[in-house]
C-alpha cells in the first residue's frame, strides 16, 4: 500500500509539473496558453463551431418544449387518455438519463463529433418516429429516441465548445448552451401554436440537419486529438481555431504536456472517480447539477401556466412572460460570464431564486389564509418572474460550464456522464414531485425550494472554485492536487 501511494503522489507530482510550466511562462508574460492572447489569431473558427455545436443546443430546446403546446392536438387525433399522453411526456427525460450514462464513452471513443452526430442521429429518428405515429407506442418510441438525443447533447456541446474555445472566451461561448436551449422551447410553444404537431414534429428536424451538416467544415477538438495520439490532426485543428497566422506553439506544448502527463495514469474506470485525487472536481460536478435541479427549475417550467392560474393571474401573459425574460436574462448572463467570473454570477443567480421562492410562498400563503387577496396575483407573478429571471443569469448556464471545465481529460467522460446522469434525475424527480407538493402545500413547495437554494449558496461559497481566466489545465491541476 505505500508503494501504491508513493506512485500516486509521484503521478499527482507529474501532472503539476507541466501546470507550474505554463504559469510561469504566464507570469513571465510569454504565453498565450489557451489561445486567448495568441499573436495574429482570428476566432472566427471558433465562433462558426461553436453555432455548429449549439445547434444541438437548440435541438434540446425543441426537443423539450414539444409536449407542451401538442398536447390536446395529439390526445384528439390519437384517442389517447391523460395517462398515455403522461407516459408520452415524462418517458423524455429516461431516454435523457440513457443518454446521459452512455454519451460520455461514446464521446471519449468517437471524439466530440461523432457524438455530436450520433445526438443528431437518435434525434432524427425520434422526430420521424413521432412525424409517423398512428399509435401511442411509436410516439413513446420517438419521444425516447428524442430524450437520448437531449441527455447526450447536454453533455457533449458544453464540453465541446469548452475544449475549442480560447479562455477569454470559454465562458461565454459555453453558456451560449443554455441561452440555445431556452430559444428552443421558447420558439417551439410559439410555433406549436401555429402548426399542425406533425409539422412541429417535422420543423425540430432543421436544427439537427444544420448540426449534421455543419460538422463537415469544423474541426475536431484539438485535445481529444492530442489525447489520441493524432499529432498532426492535433496540430492543424489547433491552428485552424486559432487563425493561420496565430502562434500557438506555447498552447500546443501545454495541451501536449498535459496530455502525455495523464497518459502515465492507468486507464480511467468508473471506480476511479471516488479516488481521492478526483473527489473534489467530481462533488463540486455533482453538487452544481444538484444545487441547479433540485431547487425546483423543472417543477416550477413545467407547470408554470397552472401556477399562475392557481394565483389568478391570467396564464397566457404570465406564461409570454415567462418565456421572453428566460431567453433576454440567459442572454444576459452569457453576455457577462466572463466579465464578472462563474462563481459571483452564480451566486447572485441562487440568491435571487431564493428571494423568487420567498415571494411566491408569501403569495400563496396570503391566498390560503385569505389576507391581501388583491395583491396575492401580483405577487405571485413577481415571485415566479424573479425566480426564472435569477435562475437564467446563473444557475441555468454557470453549472454546464464549470462541469465542462474541472474535469481531467481522462476522466471526462466517466464523470460527465455521471454528472448529467445526476441532473436528468433531478429534473425527473422535481417534476414528478411538483404537483404532489403543491397538494401538500403550496406555500411550503416554494419555501422548501428556498431552502434548497440557500443550502446551494453555501455549497458554491465552501466549494466551487473560480475559473474565470484560467485555461483548462491550470484549472484541473489546481482542483485535482
Amino acid at each position: 500500500m505505500a508503494i501504491k501511494g508513493d506512485v500516486e503522489s509521484d503521478l499527482q507530482e507529474g501532472i503539476r509539473e507541466p501546470l507550474m510550466r505554463v504559469e510561469k511562462n504566464l507570469a513571465d508574460g510569454d504565453g498565450s496558453a489557451d489561445g486567448g492572447s495568441s499573436r495574429g489569431g482570428n476566432p472566427w473558427m471558433v465562433y462558426l463551431s461553436t453555432f455548429v455545436a449549439v445547434c444541438g443546443s437548440y435541438e434540446f430546446g425543441c426537443c423539450a418544449g414539444y409536449s407542451s403546446p401538442t398536447q390536446s392536438a395529439i390526445r384528439e387525433d390519437l384517442s389517447l387518455s391523460l395517462a398515455e399522453y403522461s407516459v408520452f411526456g415524462s418517458i423524455l427525460t429516461f431516454g435523457a438519463m440513457i443518454g446521459a450514462i452512455t454519451i460520455g464513452p461514446i464521446t471519449d471513443l468517437l471524439g466530440r463529433k461523432g457524438a455530436l452526430r450520433v445526438s443528431s442521429a437518435f434525434c432524427v429518428a425520434g422526430w420521424l418516429a413521432i412525424y409517423f405515429s398512428k399509435e401511442a407506442w411509436s410516439l413513446d418510441i420517438g419521444r425516447l429516441a428524442n430524450g437520448y438525443g437531449m441527455g447526450a447533447f447536454s453533455y457533449v456541446v458544453p464540453v465541446f465548445i469548452a475544449e475549442i474555445a480560447p479562455k477569454n472566451l470559454r465562458g461565454r461561448l459555453t453558456a451560449i448552451n443554455q441561452l440555445m436551449i431556452c430559444c428552443g422551447v421558447s420558439v417551439s410553444f410559439i410555433i406549436g401554436v401555429l402548426v399542425s404537431w406533425r409539422a412541429l414534429a417535422l420543423i425540430g428536424l432543421i436544427p439537427c440537419a444544420v448540426n449534421i451538416f455543419g460538422l463537415f467544415f469544423i474541426p475536431e477538438s484539438p485535445r481529444w486529438l492530442a489525447k489520441k495520439g493524432r499529432h498532426k490532426e492535433f496540430e492543424v485543428a489547433l491552428q485552424k481555431l486559432r487563425g493561420k497566422d496565430a502562434d500557438v506553439s506555447h498552447e500546443a506544448a501545454e495541451i501536449q504536456d498535459y496530455i502525455e502527463t495523464l497518459d502515465r495514469l492507468p486507464k480511467a474506470k468508473l471506480l476511479d472517480l471516488f479516488q481521492r485525487r478526483y473527489s473534489r472536481s467530481v462533488i463540486i460536478g455533482v453538487g452544481l447539477m444538484v444545487c441547479q435541479q433540485f431547487g425546483g427549475i423543472n417543477g416550477v417550467c413545467f407547470y408554470v401556466s397552472d401556477i399562475f392560474d392557481q394565483a389568478g393571474f391570467s396564464s397566457s401573459i404570465g406564461t409570454i412572460t415567462y418565456a421572453i425574460l428566460q431567453v433576454v436574462v440567459t442572454g444576459i448572463g452569457a453576455a457577462v460570464m466572463d466579465k464578472a467570473g462563474r462563481k459571483p454570477l452564480i451566486l447572485v443567480s441562487a440568491s435571487g431564486v431564493v428571494l423568487g421562492c420567498l415571494l411566491t410562498a408569501v403569495s400563496f400563503f396570503l391566498k390560503v389564509h385569505e389576507l391581501a387577496l388583491t395583491a396575492t396575483p401580483i405577487l405571485a407573478v413577481t415571485g415566479i418572474l424573479v425566480y426564472i429571471g435569477s435562475f437564467s443569469i446563473g444557475m441555468g448556464a454557470v453549472p454546464w460550464v464549470v462541469m465542462s471545465e474541472i474535469f481531467p481529460i481522462n476522466i471526462k467522460g466517466q464523470a460527465g456522464s455521471l454528472a448529467t446522469l445526476v441532473n436528468w434525475f433531478g429534473a425527473w424527480l422535481c417534476s414528478y414531485t411538483f404537483n404532489y407538493l403543491m397538494s401538500w402545500s403550496s406555500y411550503g413547495t416554494f419555501i422548501l425550494y428556498a431552502a434548497i437554494n440557500a443550502l446551494a449558496i453555501l455549497f458554491v461559497i465552501l466549494m466551487v472554485p473560480e475559473t474565470k481566466g484560467r485555461t483548462l489545465e491550470q484549472i484541473q491541476g489546481a482542483i485535482n492536487k
